[in-house]
């Protein structure tokens, strides 16, 4: 297939490209700038000049491809909206994929586990993806997908690393809110390979969620943090209010408690993650202070 992965240098993006091309698919990445279009060269990948705000030009770059993946946001309904919108248009019709990225997040706190079906709640920061979800899923003659990845997390980036990183600040690692919490986690190579697994197999209308294992108590994941910033069982609460003047309502995306199955993406595409457990990562591997 020929598949515009946009937001292809950035986290789940670039892994995303990697595994389209080992499954022997043909990448084009869409560069807003010359740097972005550097690290797409050096890698190999076709880039293509494109910005979420040109909705005209994203319109214009979808005719002849088979699929586009959306993994790119700027974390604003005003610009993302319009954009997933314009590529949806321009591919109503055609029968070929949309595989939108949403996110669990969309589910709020789920009051023990949850699947696919689970009411949404959205928490304040992706207030807006609700609707976006349903525009990716609905558009006619659209092989609509949407993937809702729990916290993404490998080669010490993602979410996990801001907890390492907070050791640096302050002598120990600051979490928000009790610690109580449960962040439901996916490995970033995993996650990328339900990507190519659902582009290429999933029927029209499929929501699938993207977490491994079952959710980690922050405390766990803040004290394995410690390990890794060398500031071995030194951990700190933030209480949520304190966190919201810094964080706004990022802070209470980080204090939802959720947990969720995978089963859907398991059965319906055989799914079966392999990576590291984000603990194990935190405490000896890619999170680790070498």
């Amino acid at each position: 297939m020929k598949i515009l992965v946009t937001g292809a240098t950035g986290y789940i993006g670039g892994a995303v490209v990697e595994a389209l091309e080992r499954a022997g698919h043909q990448v084009l990445g869409l560069a807003r700038s010359e740097e972005a279009r550097g690290k797409l060269a050096a890698r190999g990948v076709q880039a293509v000049t494109g910005d979420l705000k040109d909705t005209a030009g994203l319109a214009a770059l979808v005719k002849d491809l088979d699929a586009v993946i959306w993994t790119a946001t700027a974390n604003s309904e005003a610009v993302d909206a319009p954009a997933v919108a314009a590529v949806l248009d321009a591919l109503q019709g055609t029968n070929k994929a949309f595989l939108y990225t949403s996110g669990v997040w969309v589910h709020g706190d789920t009051r023990g586990v949850a699947t696919e079906e689970s009411p949404l709640n959205a928490t304040p920061i992706v207030s807006w993806r609700p609707a976006v979800e349903r525009r990716a899923l609905s558009t006619p003659g659209v092989r609509g997908i949407v993937i809702r990845p729990g916290v993404v997390y490998g080669h010490g980036t993602g979410i996990p690393a801001m907890l390492v990183a907070s050791a640096k600040e302050g002598g120990a690692v600051r979490y928000v809110g009790t610690g109580e919490n449960h962040w439901p986690v996916v490995f970033v190579e995993d996650l990328a390979d339900l990507y190519v697994r659902a582009v290429e197999k999933a029927p029209a209308g499929t929501v699938l969620i993207a977490t491994q294992g079952p959710a980690v108590k922050v405390k766990d994941a803040a004290a394995a943090a410690s390990e890794a910033a060398g500031v071995a069982g030194k951990t700190v609460a933030w209480p949520l209010e304190e966190a919201r003047k810094q964080f706004g309502p990022f802070a209470d995306a980080l204090a939802l408690d959720q947990q969720f199955t995978s089963q859907k993406a398991e059965k319906l595409l055989g799914w079966a993650p392999r990576g590291p457990g984000l603990l194990e990562d935190l405490r000896a591997g890619s999170y680790a202070r070498r």
